[in-house]
């Protein structure tokens, strides 16, 4: 056994993060590295190089470890798709529907599936860097608990317990976790990290011990506020709670946050235009008017999305702008919004219906039960790019004579409309490529940073894993990672 679990006090305090960082910093000092999260809840998600999908975190985590994401990095995947309703992945493949009525009793009988693809990780690298989901003190749900201590106990893996000390009750959130769990449970726990503090770490000295003094756990450090993760793609719909005034004279790309939004990361790329406002408009506020490009991104549920983005008035937003000749671009999802139709005979999103969309693009989509999970290269606007395919649905019509790409030499992807201001595509990731972004920026009559987004990327993850080598005990996780009994 060579592993360490990074769990939670709860979930956004910052495990994926500090996985990351501690697989690029153990990839730094020589280890060949896997990341590893049982099961996953996200809409975010990335194709892997064996064709199948996993969370978005895994992916960056795969990144930083040096490897191509692999579906057994994330082998169970749930995608919201409705209140009570998830798609269920495993190993990268859609294995069907949870409901709350089936949840827990399905979800027990996946831990086969997660300790096949842990073992495969586990026989081709040296350390493998596990995430827990959510957090191990919420007890109602342990029993088929495959996520956190069922995955730990299950396969002997060492715990490391991580405390936001941001949102405040670090000390009563670690100390209580201790207090709640199972006491089988609490000794697979070997320590603590303190994540997200602000200011001098000496200030917090006293607490620190009171933690270890109170839970018999050792601290294995602090980690200050990482600013570096503000570069990083994001997983977390949490993000998506940004203002939604512009700034200044700057030119304004705006998205709304439809319910079941998905790969919202595909716009993280405009973060690094300092001439670009993106902004991610809430349930509640209209598109801001002054916007000269509006993105409907993708979704889990493209119907039920539409419905929502005319209950908000959006669709008034959206073709108000179309009429005074702004630029409106669909990725996905929202490039079946943006047609003339959207049939699901099949029910694969619900009851069998057909839709009407915001017909800015002659297309209609069918619904179908394959999926379409695949890397690509291509060439759109002149420039190439990098991304993939991910979608369930068959687009077609008179607007895809002008496909927004060419994929891999010789397949059309998308359609745009025949006055050039409404494009959709199917492809996520497009906007990395520095080249694709610049020139789209020059249709919308403003000038790139030609900023290096991948590059970016590996920049923060460096600066991540720099802060834990100064403010971690990486050498003493490494020895609980290689101990035989943890």
């Amino acid at each position: 056994m060579t592993a360490i679990m990074l769990q939670g006090t709860g979930s956004d305090v910052g495990k994926s993060v500090l996985v990351a960082g501690l697989c690029r910093a153990l990839v730094r000092r020589g280890y060949s590295v896997r990341p590893f999260k049982p099961q996953n809840m996200s809409n975010n998600a990335a194709v892997t190089i064996d064709g199948g999908e996993i969370g978005r975190a895994q992916a960056l985590q795969a990144l930083a470890a040096g490897v191509p994401p692999h579906s057994d990095m994330n082998p169970v995947l749930l995608k919201p798709q409705a209140d009570r309703t998830s798609q269920l992945i495993v190993h990268g493949k859609v294995r069907g529907t949870l409901g709350a009525n089936n949840f827990r009793t399905a979800r027990g009988q996946l831990l086969d599936a997660v300790l096949e693809s842990y073992q495969r990780l586990q026989a081709e690298c040296d350390i493998v860097v596990v995430e827990g989901a959510g957090s191990p003190a919420e007890i109602n749900l342990r029993a088929g608990d495959i996520a956190n201590m069922g995955f730990a106990r299950a396969a002997n893996v060492p715990v490391i317990l991580i405390g936001d000390i941001d949102r405040g009750g670090v000390i009563a959130a670690i100390v209580g976790t201790k207090a709640v769990i199972d006491p089988d449970d609490a000794k697979m726990i070997h320590g603590f990290l303190i994540n997200k503090f602000r200011g001098d770490p000496a200030l917090f000295e006293d607490g620190y011990r009171q933690i270890e003094q109170l839970s018999g756990w050792r601290g294995f450090g602090v980690v200050p506020w990482l600013n570096a993760t503000a570069r990083l793609p994001s997983e977390d719909a949490v993000v998506l709670e940004r203002k939604v005034q512009g700034q200044g004279q700057r030119m304004m790309i705006a998205c709304p946050i439809l319910p079941r939004i998905a790969n919202f990361d595909d716009l993280d790329p405009f973060k690094l235009e300092p001439d670009i406002d993106l902004v991610m408009v809430p349930p509640g506020q209209p598109i801001p008017a002054q916007a000269t490009l509006i993105v409907l991104p993708g979704s889990k549920a493209t119907i039920a999305d539409l419905r929502s983005l005319r209950s908000e008035g959006w669709d008034v937003d959206i073709r108000s702008h179309h009429r005074q000749g702004k630029a409106v671009l669909g990725i996905c999802g929202g490039y079946q919004m943006l047609g003339r139709r959207i049939i699901d005979p099949d029910g694969i999103e619900g009851p069998p219906e057909e839709v009407e969309g915001l017909g800015l693009l002659d297309i209609e989509t069918r619904l179908t039960g394959s999926k379409a999970l695949e890397r690509v290269n291509g060439l759109a606007l002149g420039s190439t790019f990098a991304g993939y395919e991910m979608h369930v649905g068959l687009t077609d019509g008179a607007d895809c004579a002008r496909p927004f790409a060419m994929l891999n030499g010789d397949r059309g992807d998308g359609a745009i409309s025949d006055d050039g201001r409404v494009m959709g595509t199917y492809v996520h990731g497009l906007f990395a490529s520095t080249q694709l972004r610049s020139t789209l920026l020059a249709t919308l009559g403003t000038q790139s940073s030609l900023g290096d987004y991948d590059a970016s990327v590996e920049r923060a993850l460096d600066e991540i894993a720099a802060q834990l080598e100064q403010h971690v005990d990486i050498d003493a996780i490494i020895r609980l990672a290689k101990s035989p009994t943890g």
